[in-house]
């Protein structure tokens, strides 16, 4: 797994580490009316950081790569209910996360075929 680990960098993951920030985002919108419910972020910097100091091995061993990264989100404005879910951040995040998340598929994408085409006999 050492060659396939270097031939693809980090961009794997990356990849599944925008996936679940993703999801925590999506959790977070879709709580928007729970009363107490605590909007949460994953510190995309510091996972992809870590899994650059070694972490990576550890990732492919099925830790999530954002398990120590996974912070609450600071409320700009919480409601009475104690709900510190502010719609229009999570849009925005989301929003950004998505364009990070399709610009790692087609880097990705970019290797695997760099990667196919120097495999294939001329």
């Amino acid at each position: 797994m050492t060659m396939l680990d270097s031939a693809l960098g980090l961009s794997a993951a990356a990849l599944k580490l925008r996936g679940q920030r993703l999801d925590v985002i999506a959790g977070n919108i879709a709580n928007a009316s729970t009363p107490g419910f605590k909007a949460r972020d994953l510190d995309a910097d510091a996972a992809l950081a870590r899994i650059g100091a070694g972490g990576f091995a550890r990732m492919l061993a099925g830790e999530q790569a954002g398990a120590g990264a996974l912070k609450f989100r600071a409320a700009m404005q919480p409601s009475l209910d104690g709900n510190t879910v502010d719609m229009a951040t999570e849009q925005a995040a989301f929003a950004e996360n998505a364009l990070k998340y399709r610009a790692s598929l087609e880097f990705l994408n970019g290797r695997i075929q760099t990667l196919m085409s120097a495999m294939r006999p001329e």
